[in-house]
């Protein structure tokens, strides 16, 4: 069995826009000396049918091969990928592993066999909404100990147990400004004079945003132009996980 858990913002799946997405592997201690686990894929799936193979979406790994799992117990993980995904709920994910996993134990080494009906990946089910603009962290937490099942005549085999959990890394600031004409770039700034991001307003609908800002007290500033006057809000909060509306912003001459 895969045990699995995961959080979520909220139950919301009809976002839209982009969300960075970054995948990490952690371990439980094991007593083994080494669990090589051989990754070749990360997949995310946002349909709710569990049948098809269609649409998945393959991400790309920082790199492919082996990992021992025991490298990243005790608080430690690895990167395994980072990307913009389509922001939405992610409702499962799927892990593919090549055929060179091993497991070293009191100095010998043995293949870890792979189940035939986990040879097409490890299938997670997961409900986890991705926010436009923001920064998602999600951590694959293998319990090495008990994903390896031994058997009578000496053969290991992996039926992997599995904890996943995801968490928001940061906020974004959205807004409009108008006339659209009259307004040139638009900044995020921190601590006084610290530009954290800059973006123009859409041509067609004036609106804006920042994604994927640390929490903290920013000022958004408005540069206008054609005899308008630059403008800026202070105290503009941003909190993780959350997207701060400052509404629209009138520029003036």
């Amino acid at each position: 069995m895969i045990a699995f858990a995961a959080c979520q913002k909220n139950s919301n799946d009809q976002a839209s826009g982009t969300s960075r997405l970054s995948v990490y592997l952690t371990d439980d201690p094991s007593p083994y000396k080494a669990v090589n686990i051989d990754i070749k894929e990360i997949r995310v799936k946002y349909s709710d049918d569990s049948t098809s193979d269609d649409g998945w979406k393959t991400l790309p790994l920082t790199k492919t091969g082996v990992y021992n799992l025991l490298k990243f117990s005790n608080g430690m993980d690895t990167l395994l990928t980072s990307s913009d995904v389509p922001s939405g709920t992610i409702k499962q994910i799927r892990l593919i592993l090549g055929t060179n996993n091993t497991i070293v134990s009191e100095n010998n080494t043995y293949t870890l066999e792979t189940p035939s009906a986990q040879q097409s990946g490890l299938k997670l089910n997961l409900n986890s909404t991705l926010v436009p603009g923001i920064e998602y962290k999600l951590w694959l937490d293998f319990d090495a100990g008990r994903s390896i099942v031994t058997t009578g005549n000496g053969k290991y085999i992996l039926k992997p147990v599995i904890r996943a959990y995801a968490q928001a890394t940061s906020g974004a600031v959205k807004g409009a400004v108008t006339p659209l004409k009259n307004s040139g770039w638009i900044y995020a700034i921190r601590n006084t004079a610290d530009t954290a991001a800059s973006a123009l307003a859409d041509t067609t609908t004036g609106n804006f945003m920042f994604g994927g800002l640390s929490a903290g007290t920013y000022k958004i500033a408005v540069k206008g132009i054609n005899n308008y006057k630059d403008t800026t809000l202070s105290n503009v909060n941003v909190t993780t996980g959350n997207i701060t509306n400052v509404g629209t912003i009138q520029l003036k001459q």
